[in-house]
């Protein structure tokens, strides 16, 4: 291994990064948008007139698709297809793994006389039936059982990687269940569109028949030098360094973060831009995070479906691109012990069809009413389901970055900023029940009229808090890098889209008592505000003097996934999803099953995956150069008498002794850590199980790394296997 190390690092000084993996940009990248996307544009010039009109009225309306349109639109695609040197097709999913999956077919088609024809109708387009046995499915599913199918979604646009065309596509069971993170995506964007819709007919703008849920991701990851990348078995296998002591320098003079990019990052950038332009993913800011080999990208909003999709995507492109610049792409929430993480923050907003963004103030009292409404509506959905947002972003990897001061505590609270918290604390003392004109006056000058510029003052952000508002959206900053959106966006609309139906039963029913509509809304907004105020923090989210307030004020500090998954399973979060329409109460519960097996098959790996390092590495390196060191200290007992040969070989013998008593501290710990795990594995329940590989088996790692850690610093640099943390993070 340490030969493979070093072979890594004696390559690199002869690489040209610059002469073999120069991209030449185009003058402008607009050119290149959407060129490999079934567009608008492309359906436009390939679809009938009425099956063009009848793909907007899906997306637009949720209308169903006719099968002789569906068979028009086939055509279409296919021919459009070919034109870009298309062989294949492929209903693009995302299955409960957190990756996407693919089963190619060809278009072409043998037919008589010994010819053959490309050939796609609108079945195939409609409809595809892989293998599901082989996916999570939370027991809905036996091994036995393989029919699975995937159905195409038109509100995303197919798009060409390659030779394939990609249908992006749901995946349900046979017997109809969501077995993937679309599905139930879908229906969520529908339920906060029928609701936010309701809202606004009712009481703001008659003329809005839509509200979509907008999603902007910041993606953030590590680049690594894939020679060096194969040269550590933990990165290959985990996507993170389970051992590794910290190099002199980190990132602690702040000398990385905005800094200038690297040529070899900068040409794996330029080539990531112009394949995310040609599949109209619009990305927009690039940059170095905190971290050395760190960066981030981040593009324009987008509809919330179409989002994700592009993240997930991006995902697999960026991997791709990587790879030919001779780079490994980390998307691991904390790879590296000792520098900051990686999270993946989700800008969420809600826009009209008229044009309107809801999280935005307007020009008149009457729109920054509308504003507030959509505002404090969407704090009181995260007051009441602060469990359940916990819950959607709880992983394994995501567990050693949430509250570890680089990221947002565990514990779920709201940033709005001392200004327009000011507003809500005035919101709080209008009257009960009928206002008096001078009261409406005050409101609508003094308090609603003077958010929008409240709100241009109001532009710093508190990157301590897990949900903070920043001026036209909140920014969800607890996602992990490696998720997909699709989770942690179902329960934010989800929520959203109760809290939302509910507003609207209350209003009504104070204006059916006698209220004015603006008085009916003010009250119900008044007693929201009171209500969640236990969630709104301005200070340190990473203190534990935060801690110790918020558990005063009733809010849960779930700190690892099984606590917070077992939170999910509350009565109250089923009865959300089973009343909106999003899970049936056997899905849900599936898909917390599927989380928590993920959670403990994750750790059994690291653990196996540790204690083959240890032992095949750690030590017999560590034996190695202490065989070294005795035969030196043979070597001067021989030549020196035993008054000299005592201060002589001192240092030695210490060496010695330490790397004997860090080799046992590794040994035992290997032999605690295997015993622990198998007991963890043979845990029956999966609630149980998972939190037997919490409880017992993670905190026995760091008794390893010590030990190894501490040995990296006595063994000779020559001798020792693993790949440094000096050496990967600062080979750029």
């Amino acid at each position: 291994m340490s030969t493979l190390r070093f072979k890594a690092l004696a390559e690199l000084p002869f690489r040209n990064y610059r002469r073999d993996n120069f991209i030449e940009v185009p003058a402008k990248l607009s050119e290149l948008f959407c060129q490999n996307v079934f567009s608008e544009e492309t359906m436009r010039e390939y679809l009938t007139k009425e099956a063009f009109n009848s793909i907007l009225d899906a997306i637009k309306k949720g209308t169903k698709i006719q099968r002789h349109i569906a068979d028009q639109v086939a055509v279409a695609m296919k021919d459009w297809a070919l034109s870009k040197g298309v062989t294949h097709y492929t209903h693009w999913f995302q299955p409960l793994t957190g990756a996407t999956a693919e089963k190619h077919d060809s278009f072409f088609t043998p037919i008589e006389g010994g010819r053959a024809i490309e050939r796609f109708s609108g079945g195939m387009l409609i409809q595809q039936e892989p293998d599901a046995s082989s996916f999570p499915n939370g027991g809905i599913r036996n091994t036995f059982e393989a029919r699975g199918y995937t159905a195409w979604d038109p509100t995303s646009p197919a798009f060409i990687m390659g030779t394939t065309l990609c249908i992006p596509s749901i995946f349900i069971s046979y017997t109809g269940e969501a077995l993937d993170n679309k599905t139930p995506l879908l229906r969520a964007l529908n339920a906060v569109d029928e609701a936010a819709t309701d809202v606004m007919k009712s009481y703001f703008d008659k003329n809005v028949t839509k509200v979509s849920p907008t999603l902007g991701w910041e993606q953030e990851y590590f680049l690594v030098d894939t020679a060096l990348y194969q040269s550590r078995p933990d990165l290959v296998l985990t996507g993170k360094t389970l051992l590794g002591h910290s190099p002199a320098k980190g990132q602690q003079l702040d000398d990385h973060y905005f800094g200038s990019i690297p040529t070899r990052v900068m040409n794996y950038m330029k080539e990531l831009e112009i394949e995310c332009m040609k599949l109209g993913i619009p990305v927009t800011t690039r940059h170095n995070e905190v971290a050395p080999n760190q960066f981030e990208l981040a593009p324009m909003f987008e509809e919330a479906n179409v989002a994700v999709d592009h993240n997930s995507l991006l995902m697999d492109i960026m991997a791709r691109i990587a790879h030919k610049h001779h780079f490994h792409i980390l998307f691991h929430e904390k790879p590296f012990a000792g520098v900051n993480g990686s999270g993946k923050h989700n800008n969420w907003s809600l826009g009209t069809d008229t044009g309107e963004n809801l999280l935005s103030p307007g020009k008149n009292p009457k729109k920054n009413l509308q504003f507030l409404t959509f505002f404090v509506n969407t704090l009181k959905a995260v007051h009441d389901y602060a469990d359940l947002l916990r819950a959607s972003i709880a992983s394994a990897s995501n567990d050693h970055r949430l509250g570890a001061n680089e990221a947002p505590p565990a514990i779920i609270s709201a940033f709005i900023g001392s200004q327009l918290f000011g507003v809500l604390e005035e919101l709080e003392k209008v009257t009960d029940g009928k206002l008096s004109p001078e009261e409406k006056t005050e409101l609508k000058l003094n308090v609603v009229g003077k958010i929008p510029e409240i709100l241009l003052d109001n532009t710093d952000r508190n990157r301590t808090s897990p949900f903070a508002f920043t001026g036209n959206k909140f920014e969800i900053r607890a996602v992990g890098s490696s998720a997909n959106c699709a989770e942690v966006m179902t329960v934010m609309n989800v929520i959203a889209a109760k809290q939302l139906r509910t507003f609207k039963v209350e209003v009504d029913a104070l204006i059916e008592k006698g209220l004015k509509k603006d008085e009916a809304i003010f009250n119900i907004l008044r007693e929201y505000i009171k209500q969640s105020k236990n969630i709104m923090f301005e200070g340190d989210g990473y203190s534990d003097d935060w801690a110790k307030e918020a558990g005063k004020r009733g809010l849960n500090n779930l700190k690892t996934t099984p606590e917070a998954l077992k939170k999910e399973l509350d009565q109250k979060f089923v009865e959300l999803y089973e009343e909106l329409g999003i899970y049936s109460h056997r899905e849900f519960e599936a898909r917390n099953e599927i989380k928590l097996e993920k959670y403990s098959t994750v750790i059994d790996i690291e653990a196996r995956v540790l204690a083959d390092i240890a032992r095949n590495h750690i030590i017999p390196a560590a034996l190695n150069y202490q065989n070294r060191l005795i035969e030196n200290v043979k070597g001067l007992k021989e030549i020196f008498s035993d008054k000299e040969f005592k201060t002589l070989a001192k240092e030695q013998l210490d060496l010695i002794t330490n790397i004997s008593g860090n080799v046992s501290q590794i040994k035992v710990g290997v032999d605690n850590l295997l015993s622990a795990k198998e007991k963890a594995k043979n845990t029956a329940g999966s609630q149980k199980q998972a939190e037997e590989y919490c409880n017992k088996v993670i905190p026995l790692f760091e008794n390893i790394r010590e030990a190894s850690d501490a040995l990296e610093m006595m063994v000779d640099d020559e001798l020792w296997p693993m790949t440094k943390y000096r050496e990967l993070l600062f080979t750029r």
